[in-house]
């Protein structure tokens, strides 16, 4: 088995949270979902080399339930003005200092330095706004900057416990790495100032057919006026890759105030959401900073959920939880809050307690996977026969919704591992090694699978997938066809 992920305190886990398995699919179809994801990273790829040699920052993906739904909530609108499905899109939320966003056919993502900076929703749609105007306007990445770019595996912990960092593999040009959360890229973009005053129009179109204003746009590229005297090399990289200038301001200042919705507010609702996910934020990546900036003096709910997430992260668990039991006195039914509490139990090895706020979690929103994840994980760390196969099959309900989730595969490997299913077990690790795109340890593990399955089942079948679309030898193709797996004409 793998070694345990890291938390994003830096702990170790005995596990982390994944996506869900799917009905095991026909081996064509497999092909196209591979296929598909091949040709988005070679639109897309991680952020200039430059920009990472120069910051050395480590960036890595975030999974959160509470701010992905809250991302998802503040981009569906503008999505669906542009003629998209959201449901179609990924949204990806990047840990990393700087202001970056990116949309892509599939993918859109946001760094938290943006949402950090961005003072309110209508600031963030902007950006949101601005990003898919590029996508609407058929924009590509420059050649030059894109082929210097490469991919890199993520690998993957837990709930905002979990931050994926980045493997460091700069020549890998194919990213293949767990799913609609696990799976990420970061563009490396580079617009002209042509395509960036189109793209601010098409945003503002896209604004005023969603009935939002463009304020917030304009007010967002104004608070960083600045940065067009800086020499390139100091520049964020957003400005950098989106060149931004006075006059582009002004004019499009001057075409936002034109329409209907310039003067329309943020609902306190909205405000409320993107102070509690900025306060989220600023505790599990700068808890220090959220001691100080959240100060006991602020009694409002996102200053005591930021205080409590920051103890957590400052590994003063007992003072967290303290603040947690207050909050879900005055809000019982708050789903996130008792994900909280069964994480911090959990990762301060109080596992038997941790049980219960987790089912509570996935009672009230039992359609979340990343929920199940946690609670199956939970399960499975139990010396108990019965609680692991319950664990298992919260896994496999968590799969269900999101089955290219790395790390659901890898915890649901560790089940069947110990429960002493080691054909299954052997998929999982097979499944895991696959979405996180290591595929020659994907190939050795599904062969392994196979000689332990039953032949012909689904589970078999998929092995033979996972074979197949993993750079598979020439031994193992011989092997598949003297099996009758694969036609003789496959073997070359």
């Amino acid at each position: 088995m793998a070694s345990p992920l890291p938390s994003l305190s830096g702990a170790p886990m005995n596990g982390v949270p994944a996506h869900p398995l799917q009905s095991v699919r026909a081996g064509r179809d497999l092909l196209k979902k591979t296929a598909a994801r091949l040709a988005l990273s070679a639109a897309l790829a991680v952020a200039p080399m430059a920009a990472q040699a120069q910051s050395q920052e480590q960036i890595s993906l975030i999974r959160d339930t509470e701010i992905e739904a809250i991302l998802r909530a503040d981009s569906e609108p503008i999505l669906e003005a542009a003629g998209l499905n959201p449901d179609s899109i990924e949204i990806l939320l990047i840990g990393g200092k700087d202001l970056q966003a990116f949309a892509a056919p599939g993918t859109m993502g946001i760094y938290t330095g943006l949402i950090l900076e961005s003072e309110n929703p209508n600031q963030l749609q902007g950006v949101i706004a601005h990003e898919v105007g590029h996508l609407a306007a058929g924009h590509s990445a420059r050649s030059g900057e894109m082929q210097r770019a490469g991919m890199q595996p993520f690998l993957l912990t837990m709930g905002l416990g979990v931050l994926a960092a980045f493997a460091g593999a700069g020549d890998a040009a194919i990213a293949l790495m767990g799913s609609a959360s696990q799976f990420g890229t970061l563009a490396a973009l580079g617009y002209s100032r042509e395509q960036e005053s189109r793209a601010d129009q098409a945003g503002l179109n896209l604004l005023d057919r969603s009935g939002i204003s463009g304020k917030g746009l304009v007010q967002f590229f104004d608070n960083f006026r600045y940065q067009e005297v800086f020499q390139e090399a100091r520049r964020y990289a957003y400005f950098r890759s989106h060149p931004l200038s006075s006059e582009r301001i002004d004019t499009l200042r001057r075409k936002a105030e034109t329409l209907p919705d310039w003067d329309k507010a943020d609902s306190e609702e909205a405000m409320l959401e993107h102070e509690i996910m900025k306060a989220k934020l600023q505790g599990f990546i700068n808890p220090q900073r959220a001691i100080v900036d959240y100060s006991e003096k602020d009694g409002s709910y996102p200053a005591r959920y930021a205080r409590a997430i920051a103890y957590y992260q400052m590994k003063e668990p007992d003072r967290a939880l303290d603040l947690i039991e207050a909050l879900l006195v005055e809000q019982p039914d708050n789903a996130y809050l008792w994900e909280l509490k069964g994480q911090i139990l959990f990762e301060f090895g109080r596992t038997t307690e941790a049980e219960a706020p987790q089912r509570r979690s996935v009672e009230l929103m039992p359609d979340a996977p990343l929920l199940r994840v946690n609670l199956g994980q939970t399960l499975i760390a139990m010396n108990d026969e019965a609680k692991l196969d319950e664990g298992i099959a919260e896994l496999r309900r968590a799969l269900a919704q999101e089955d290219d989730n790395a790390v659901a595969w890898r915890l649901l490997a560790q089940g069947y591992d110990r429960r002493g299913d080691d054909g299954s077990a052997r998929l999982a690790t097979a499944e895991y090694n696959f979405h996180v795109g290591d595929r020659q340890q994907a190939r050795v593990f599904a062969m392994r699978a196979r000689d332990m399955l039953t032949r012909d089942t689904p589970e078999w079948r998929r092995a033979t997938d996972i074979v197949l679309t993993s750079n598979p030898s020439r031994e193992d193709l011989r092997e598949l066809a003297q099996e009758g797996a694969i036609t003789t004409g496959s073997v070359r």
